[in-house]
């Protein structure tokens, strides 16, 4: 029999008088980071009113969360805690000192983030747990509860918690999308950048902008090669598109100089550079869900993760599986999906450049097509 975690004795969690939030999540990655947007917005529905404080890592998280309103403090906890304890326990203890409402610990598994939610002060704490009553929980939510998708996951965690301990079976339809909540005046900047950026012959036309981002870690990164091929053959059937290429941190180029490139360590200027673009194609990263959360439609290829746990979706974004592709199907794959965006020439270019007898389904493409 699965235990649910609900206790009789439990006090059932409060739709009112819950003021104080705080999210724990001690990582300094920017995907991870990026995938707690959705989070902020449930909060947000569920408690208007409320202040939120992020308990992270690194300080990816101040630049993320900006001009997030209802979000008050952003504490980055050093990087590599133990080599540098007094200020690690020292913003431990401060943070101690405050007595939060309601702390949510959106991870599955995370035993340091788990450690913390527990030496915090919170009148109720949240998180995924099978044992109510070693968990530190005050509303431990079963795992069985845990969606694959990490953005959707500490979604399901808030409505599981507030239909059962709050007694409220109302639930939004759909799941926040990612969202770094840009501002008019970054998106303009964005555009006047791209504007800057596009050789003078393309400036001023209704062409479609789409970017790349060509870096990853590790076996996630694909070769120079297979870009290299993927471009010529997304260029052939879509001759019209404007190219720009997005630097990596490191600040070289991957693709040669062959394209105007655009580089910022700032990422909320990347975002917003992005946000300017037509449509964002990028193998699986942080720079994948920016792009998403910038809200430009984008592609991310996946070739050794679960994309079922990290896919882009929503606002016309999709995942694409490459594994058994060659550069030039992947390449078609994506002309084909968005032929609507790049214009009646691209659609017409993958046809022909499509053999018409190959049955891509019976060809065993079918599964590991473009899921939105």
């Amino acid at each position: 029999m699965q235990t649910t975690g609900v206790n009789a004795k439990q006090e059932s969690l409060p739709k009112k008088g819950v003021y104080r939030i705080l999210i724990c999540r001690p990582n300094h990655r920017l995907g991870n980071t990026i995938l707690l947007t959705p989070l902020i917005t449930e909060l947000e529905r569920l408690y208007k009113g409320a202040e939120i404080d992020i308990l992270s890592e690194g300080p990816i998280a101040e630049e993320v969360f900006t001009t997030f309103f209802s979000v008050k403090n952003v504490y980055c906890l050093p990087k590599r805690g133990f080599k540098h304890p007094f200020r690690f326990l020292g913003m431990l203890l401060r943070i101690r000192e405050i007595q939060y409402d309601l702390i949510v610990d959106p991870c599955l598994g995370s035993g340091f983030s788990r450690a913390l939610t527990k030496f915090l002060r919170g009148r109720y704490k949240l998180g995924f747990s099978d044992d109510a009553t070693h968990s530190g929980l005050t509303h431990p939510v079963p795992t069985a509860a845990a969606l694959k998708h990490m953005a959707q996951r500490p979604i399901n965690l808030l409505r599981w918690a507030y239909k059962h301990y709050a007694g409220d079976g109302e639930t939004a339809a759909e799941y926040p999308s990612l969202d770094i909540r840009l501002s008019d005046e970054e998106r303009a900047h964005g555009r006047a950048v791209i504007g800057q950026l596009l050789p003078a012959p393309r400036q001023g036309s209704a062409a479609p902008i789409v970017g790349i981002f060509a870096n990853a870690t590790g076996a996630k990164r694909y070769p120079a090669a297979w870009w290299n091929e993927f471009i010529a053959a997304f260029e052939a059937m879509s001759p019209q598109a404007r190219i720009l290429e997005l630097i990596p941190m490191h600040g070289h180029s991957m693709l040669g100089e062959t394209y105007p490139g655009y580089y910022s360590s700032d990422i909320r200027r990347m975002g917003a550079v992005m946000a300017g673009m037509d449509l964002m194609i990028t193998a699986d990263c942080g720079v994948m869900h920016l792009a998403v959360a910038s809200k430009v439609p984008t592609v991310g290829m996946f070739c050794v993760t679960d994309a079922s746990v990290y896919a882009p979706y929503g606002l016309g974004s999709c995942s694409l599986m490459t594994h058994g592709l060659s550069a030039k199907d992947a390449a078609e794959q994506v002309v084909r999906t968005y032929a609507a965006l790049l214009g009646r020439v691209a659609a017409l270019n993958t046809a022909a450049a499509t053999d018409p007898e190959l049955d891509w389904n019976q060809a065993g493409l079918g599964s590991l097509g473009l899921s939105h």
